[in-house]
Order: structure tokens, then C-alpha cells, then sequence
């Protein structure tokens, strides 16, 4: 029984990726036979890395059990590791390929270190109060970003929390980050193929997570926290696994946000709390602890908008009667038992043809 249910869900997994792949390939015929707008082609790139920031923070939501809404924080720190790493390196790597790989690399661990330092004393919290700590976070990495001054010239690295003037630098220093002004100048090393890479190599660690021994041990805290003490699980380690490696694909997507931009700036807009909610929004309507169904959602609701522009008047109204109608489909007891109903009668002649045959 066991392995039957490991063979339907390994079986589940492989069909989500060849989707992913045939979209891909679709996608990529499309735009070279000229059938895409310039600005559907644009908004390719930030649908993958909204789709890589809701099955991360799926994870933390969905699989943990706990409602983090520090998400656009960890992004943020992975955006502008990656960010100034390609800067440094422009000149060094010059095979843009291998320094994007490695400031990819760069991001995830940083945003790992800052997840699991802000996990430690985090995740002792609970619910609302979780949540609040972790919007804070977000809004400090923000705010600090913004403040902060770097420069480097042949004596090293220089910073300032004034302005770019008090960082004392040779004749020959470059300004790297230049407070609110953020970086400019960013290697444009992100591109669709490399997003649909990264989106399977972040469902491939998700899922295989999820149904892992540790997986097992992460839900179960989140079903029963004093159940699975009982039995000897460590609490602590395994919700700080599921927040680390959340943090650290969310610097993956920060990442890939990044290098798609000239000038990357520690704006509200970018990775403030508004963000962070709307990730969270993606994975609510997706469903909970559902990783295709925030791959789905985060594409809808990022499309949505802008095929919508032409009806300028009425484009927010038709996004709002999508978003509720969503969100009844997804949680709506009604739809939810009529859901079980369909999925049971195709189960039911799926059983009947294999036994007829």
C-alpha cells in the first residue's frame, strides 16, 4: 500500500514538471513565431519568480503550518547578494552562465543564514504573533538596504550609512550600492529558460521534502505540535529546516528578480509587506499546502491585470470577481464536496476499465 502510494505520488510529481516543460515549450514557440506582445514577453521572467516565491513560502504556510509574512524580506536579501556578487564579479567571470549560477548560489545561502538566524528566536512564536515579527523583519531589511552606502576602489570595500560622499574612496572606486538609489548596472543575466529551471528545481527540493521522512516529521508538528513531541520528534530543528530552506528559494526568486532588472531599489512596491501578501494571496487561493495550485494562481493573478488593461474601467472589478471566485472554488465547503464527488466518479470508471481489461 505504502509503495502504491509513493508510485501515485511520484507519478503526480513527473506529470508536474512535463506540464511545466510543454507550457515552456509552447511559450518559447509562441514568442519566436511573434505571437506574444512585448509586454506579455516582459512579464515572463516575474511570473517565474512569483511562482518560485509561492511554492517557497508554501512551504512555511502550507507544509510548516506557521503564517510568515517576512517573505519579501529573504527575497530582498537574496536580490541584492546576487545583485552586488555579479557586480563585483562583471569583470572577473566573464562567461555569464557560471557567475549567474553562482550568484544564484550566493543568494540561496544568504537567505538561508538570514532564515535561520531570524527562525531561531521566531518560530518560538505563534499565529498572529509569528506573523508581525516576520513583517517586521521584511520592513528592517528594507529600510537598512536603503540606508546603506557601499563603495569599493583598490583598498577594499567601504560603507556609510550618510551618503556616497563620507565613503572616502580612491579616484578609481565604483559606488555599489548607493542608498535608496539601490544598484544599478546589474549583469541582465535572467531570461524565461533559466526561470523554468529554477521553478522545476524548486518544486523538485519542495516536493521531494515533502515527502520525505523530514517532510512527514514537519507535518506532523503542524497537525499536532504536542502529539509529535510526544513521540520524540525535535520541534525546533525540523520547523527551522522548513523555514531555512523557504528563505533560502525565496533568495533563489529575489535572484532571478534581480538580474532581469538595470536598477534594482529597495522599494515598498518591490519587496515591502505588499509583497509579502501578495505571495501569501497566491498561495491561499492556490490552495494551502497545494503546490500546483500556486504555480497556477501565481500565473493567473499576474497575467490577469495586464490582459485586462484594455479595459481600463473595469479591469480591477474583473480582477476582484476572479480573486472571490477563486477563493470560493478553493474553500467553499459546496465546491470542495462537489470537487471530491467528480474526482471519485473518475476514479470510479478509471478502476472499471482496468478491471474490464
Amino acid at each position: 500500500m505504502k509503495k502504491m502510494k509513493l508510485k501515485k505520488q511520484t507519478m503526480q510529481n513527473l506529470l508536474t514538471y512535463a506540464a511545466i516543460i510543454m507550457v515552456y515549450i509552447v511559450v518559447t514557440i509562441a514568442v519566436n513565431a511573434g505571437a506574444v506582445s512585448n509586454l506579455l514577453k516582459g512579464l515572463l521572467v516575474p511570473i517565474c519568480t512569483y511562482v518560485i516565491l509561492a511554492v517557497s513560502l508554501n512551504l512555511t504556510v502550507g507544509i510548516l503550518g506557521e503564517l510568515s509574512l517576512g517573505h519579501a524580506g529573504f527575497m530582498c536579501v537574496g536580490a541584492f547578494s546576487s545583485a552586488l556578487f555579479s557586480l563585483c564579479m562583471e569583470d572577473t567571470i566573464t562567461f555569464a552562465p557560471l557567475r549567474f549560477v553562482l550568484a544564484i548560489l550566493v543568494s540561496a545561502v544568504t537567505a538561508a543564514v538570514f532564515g535561520f538566524l531570524i527562525g531561531i528566536p521566531v518560530l518560538r512564536l505563534k499565529g498572529d504573533y509569528l506573523a508581525i515579527v516576520t513583517l517586521a523583519f521584511g520592513e528592517i531589511i528594507k529600510n537598512v538596504i536603503n540606508a546603506v552606502y557601499l563603495g569599493k576602489d583598490s583598498h577594499g570595500f567601504h560603507i556609510s550609512l550618510k551618503d556616497s560622499m563620507s565613503l572616502g574612496m580612491e579616484a578609481d572606486g565604483q559606488i555599489l550600492i548607493k542608498g535608496a538609489q539601490g544598484i544599478t548596472g546589474t549583469p541582465h543575466d535572467s531570461s524565461f529558460t533559466a526561470g523554468i529551471i529554477l521553478i522545476i528545481i524548486t518544486l523538485f527540493i519542495v516536493l521531494n521534502l515533502v515527502n520525505s521522512r523530514t517532510g512527514r516529521a514537519i507535518m506532523s508538528i503542524r497537525d499536532n505540535r504536542i502529539a509529535a513531541e510526544s513521540i520524540g520528534i525535535n520541534v525546533t530543528k525540523y520547523k527551522l529546516i522548513a523555514f531555512t530552506i523557504s528563505a533560502s528559494l525565496a533568495g533563489v526568486g529575489g535572484a532571478l528578480y534581480a538580474h532581469n532588472l538595470n536598477t534594482l531599489t529597495a522599494l515598498p512596491k518591490n519587496f515591502g509587506y505588499n509583497m509579502s501578501i501578495m505571495i501569501l494571496v497566491f498561495v491561499v487561493l492556490g490552495g494551502i499546502g497545494n503546490m500546483r495550485g500556486s504555480i497556477i494562481a501565481a500565473v493567473i493573478l499576474t497575467l490577469l491585470p495586464e490582459l485586462l488593461r484594455g479595459l481600463n474601467d473595469y479591469r480591477m472589478l474583473i480582477y476582484a470577481v476572479v480573486l472571490i471566485a477563486m477563493m470560493l472554488f478553493n474553500w467553499s465547503p459546496k465546491a470542495r464536496e462537489l470537487r471530491d464527488k467528480i474526482g471519485a466518479k473518475f476514479s470510479f470508471r478509471k478502476k472499471a476499465k482496468e478491471g474490464e481489461a
